[in-house]
Formats: C-alpha cells, structure tokens, sequence
C-alpha cells in the first residue's frame, strides 16, 4: 500500500521523501533512494486513492464546539475493546486480545504496574507526519517473550528483563559501525543476577551504567538466544496507541484512542532469508506485481520479514473495532520495505537511551538531536530539505512560525537543539486552536468511516498532492536535491542522559 505521503508535490525542490527512502542500513537491504529522484507508481498506484486529502469538510467540522470536543477526547475507549475481546471464545476470535490494564498505569521504570510485561518508552518522534502538530499524540510500549524476563533457572526477574531489554536497544538503537567500541549508556543494571561484565571494567556490580560492546547472546533465561544487530528477537511484541489531542494535558495524549496497533516478530528470519525476501520485493516491483499478506482481519497480516500486525480503529459511535482487511494494508507499507527501518520498526529506534527513556511517552526535556551521521539537528535538517513542517506543506502554523515571508529562521529552529533554551515540544506541538482543529478533523473522519480513503486528519483540502502520477523525474535529482543519508538512529552524544 503506497502512503499518502508518497503523492507529495516536490515542485522539484522540496523533498520529504529522504526520510524513509535511503541507502539503508545492514540488515536492511532495500536502498530505496531512487524514488526521491523518480515517481516509479505501479499502474495501480497512478490515482491517488487517499481521496479524503481532497475533500471539503470544513463545515462539519466547524460545527463542533470546543466542549463537546474535549469531552469526547477524554473518554476512554480502550477498557471497553478489551473487556469485549476478552469475552469472545478463542474459535471466535483467535487475534490479539489487549492484555494490559492502561488505567492502572506504569511505574517509576516504566514497566506496566499490571505485571503483564509491558514495558513504556520515551522516544522521539520521527518526522513530519509524526509529529503532534500533524495530526496525533501517540505511545509505545514494548515486551520480550518469557525467556527474556526469566532466570536461568526459569524464575520471573526483573534484573534479568533489564539486561536484556538493555541488549537489544543497543543492537537496535546503536551505531551499526561502533562495532565493538559500541558503549551505550543503559540504566542501572545488576551485572551479579546475569554474571556478566557489561560494562567491562573487569567486576560484577549492581549498577552498570553502560554497556560496552555487544555481548555473543542475551542472558538469563535467554541464554541461548544469540544477539543480532539490527535484529529483534523472535515473539518481541510492540503495543503502539494513536490519540487524540488533549491540549490541556502536558504530554498532549488524550484517553481516547484513534488507533491501537500490535505487532509481534512471530517468525526470526536469518541473514540469508532476509536477503531473499528483500530480492523478491524488489522482482515483484520491477515485474508490476503488487504484495500480497498472508494472514486475515481476526490474526492480522503477516510481512515477508515474520512480523505480524493487527490493528484496531475508531468506529462511527467512537468505539474500537478491528480494522478490515483493506485497512489493515494500510500498516504493511511503510513496516514491510522501505530503506530506513530498523526490522520494519521506528519506534525502538528513537528510544531516549538509558534511565530516562523507560517512561511513558513524554517530549519534556527532549532535545532535537541529529540523525546518526549528520551534523545538524534533525528537524532543522528536514525544514531544509521539505520546505516545511509536513510533507503536505499543509501546516501553516508551522510555516508562519518557521518560516516567515518564506524563509526558514534556523535560529528559531535551533532553540531546541541540544543546548537551546528549549525542547522538542516547541517544534512539534500545535496551539491549543490547531489541536482542537485536528480533534475535530479526526472525529469527522471517524463519522465517515471512510478510512480506505484517508486516515490523516485535513483541516482543508490538500494543496500540494497529486491526485493523479505521471511517472518519471521528480525533479530533484536535476537540482541537486536528493540525499542518500536518512537514518532513524539518532545521535544523543552531548545530551545528558
């Protein structure tokens, strides 16, 4: 499924496309670069067919006033999908049924208080479309299988759950070329419950703070499991919230969820599988075939890369319900093959490394750091090089802010950098006018239920998007306008983590 984002108007000179296509990263192999410079749409994919990026529903929107909008946002919607999942026999149901208690919350470590293993991180944003001003707050939490939180003995420890979660933001979040002068900060962890050195200082202690170097396997229970860069374990699951906006809320996250999406690693491919799936995706595209997902609606669709993913979304009367077939294809293109993923994920990725980032979802505090590799901040790069604060070049009030008389104002910009007198917040989040738009935007599209033509929320009818492809030159390339360095890692050197 081609996202809408892919129907940008470049008008040869504003590029959002390097975010996801890039010369990727090992084990990644799809280097998918090109497409910046060329639209290369299969004959099914030259009509636009996010046909809500088009339509005028203004009026109904405006029609809704601001209390009703924030009472209808602050409804929880999620104890009801998973009290009515839990009561269905499994031959009726056999998908993924929500096992953790939101309302009772995370603890201090971000584990879920619930004892379900769900563990909640902060991580930053990825961009344009991500961001809170472009439509929704969002979370993610995160669990390995039982093995991974269990003694080599078999007994439940969260010591051993640490270390190994710790292992794998290294392998995921790490700089693939540190090799072994890999060192990642962690929170405190007990080298004594695993009896490894991980911070290599030559003694187990129970408050390692960093790890050196990635070690041959994970430990504990998981002993067995090799550690592979890049590379999540097989039965890693991912619980992933889209919400509304509660501009009243410092985190911006409002109870009522717009989406809930469940990804599961059900099948660990090794380097040669990788490779063969990564050279059929690419002999389907040159051949004009379009992908095709094992799977069903009731398990979710299941990608050539083992990873399962089934999706819940709002129904006309605000109630959760599972997506269709046709919906869930929506999910599969961007977590299948683009060049910038991480085994098809963003999130883990983005993790704030260490203590700080074993929270729930809160932008407080975050800095905009630069990409892996690059020099600049990453927002600040991506004003550059899209033109603006979203691919649609549809955010005005970032633009009026940013970019005045259509200039971008770096210095503005460079406030929330690492040591600017600000955060990420003050690029990313909408007005309290703005946020209460998108709601309305939002519960208008839900009304419609008419989501296999849009999910974005459109304030107005988009400006800057094809409705139709002619393939060929986007028109970049001829000025100089492509780039080959997208990366979802992120450089947190000189942040005090």
């Amino acid at each position: 499924m081609i996202p809408p984002q892919c129907y940008t108007k470049t008008d040869a000179t504003f590029n959002p496309c390097w975010t996801c296509h890039t010369r990727s990263t090992v084990p990644n192999a799809m280097f998918d670069s090109a497409l910046q410079a060329e639209y290369a749409f299969s004959e099914v994919g030259l009509r636009n067919a996010w046909r809500n990026l088009f339509e005028d529903r203004r009026a109904e929107q405006d029609a809704l006033p601001e209390a009703a909008v924030l009472e209808y946002v602050r409804e929880d919607n999620y104890a009801a999908l998973a009290r009515a999942l839990a009561e269905l026999p499994r031959e009726d149901y056999p998908g993924y049924r929500p096992d953790l208690e939101l309302a009772r919350g995370f603890d201090a470590h971000g584990f879920a208080v619930d004892g379900s293993g769900w563990r909640a991180f902060r991580y930053k944003p990825f961009l344009g479309t991500f961001w809170p001003t472009n439509g929704s707050a969002d979370d993610v939490m995160i669990r390995l299988p039982d093995a991974f939180r269990q003694a080599a003995d078999g007994a439940p420890s969260r010591a051993i759950y640490q270390i190994n979660l710790a292992i794998l933001e290294a392998a995921i979040a790490g700089d693939p070329a540190a090799g072994d002068e890999l060192r990642w900060p962690t929170e405190a962890l007990d080298e004594t419950a695993a009896g490894v050195d991980l911070d290599g200082d030559g003694a187990l202690t129970r408050g390692a703070v960093t790890l050196a170097g990635l070690p041959v396997s994970y430990v504990g229970g998981a002993a067995g499991w090799p550690v592979r860069r890049g590379v999540y374990p097989e039965g890693a699951e991912f619980l992933h919230s889209v919400r509304y906006l509660d501009p009243d809320a410092p985190s911006l996250i409002a109870p009522r969820m717009k989406e809930l999406r469940y990804a599961k690693k059900v099948k660990e491919l090794d380097r040669w599988a990788m490779i063969q799936a990564y050279e059929r995706e690419r002999d389907e595209k040159d051949e004009g075939r379009l992908p095709v997902y094992t799977g069903s609606p009731l398990v979710g669709l299941r990608n050539a890369f083992g990873w399962q993913l089934q999706g819940f979304i709002e129904d006309e009367a605000g109630r959760l319900r599972l997506q269709t077939h046709e919906e869930h294809l929506f999910c599969m293109g961007c977590h299948s093959t683009i060049g910038v993923t991480v085994d098809q994920t963003f999130a883990f990725a983005r993790k704030l490394p260490g203590a700080r980032g074993w929270a729930y979802q809160d932008l407080a505090g975050v800095p905009d750091v630069p990409q892996l590799g690059h020099a600049r901040p990453e927002a600040l790069v991506y004003f550059t090089r899209a033109g603006a604060g979203d691919e649609f070049r549809s955010n005005d009030e970032l633009l009026a802010r940013f970019f005045p008389n259509g200039q971008l104002d770096e210095r503005e910009v460079l406030r929330a950098a690492p040591g600017g007198d600000l955060d990420l917040r003050y690029l990313v989040t909408p007005s309290r006018a703005r946020a209460l738009a998108l709601n309305r935007a939002a519960m208008v599209r839900a009304r419609h239920q008419d989501y296999i033509h849009g999910r974005d929320p459109v304030l107005a009818p988009a400006r800057n998007v094809h409705q139709v492809i002619e393939n060929g030159s986007t028109g970049l390339a001829e000025q100089g306008r492509t780039y080959l360095d997208g990366r979802l890692r992120l450089d947190w050197r000189g942040v005090e983590l």
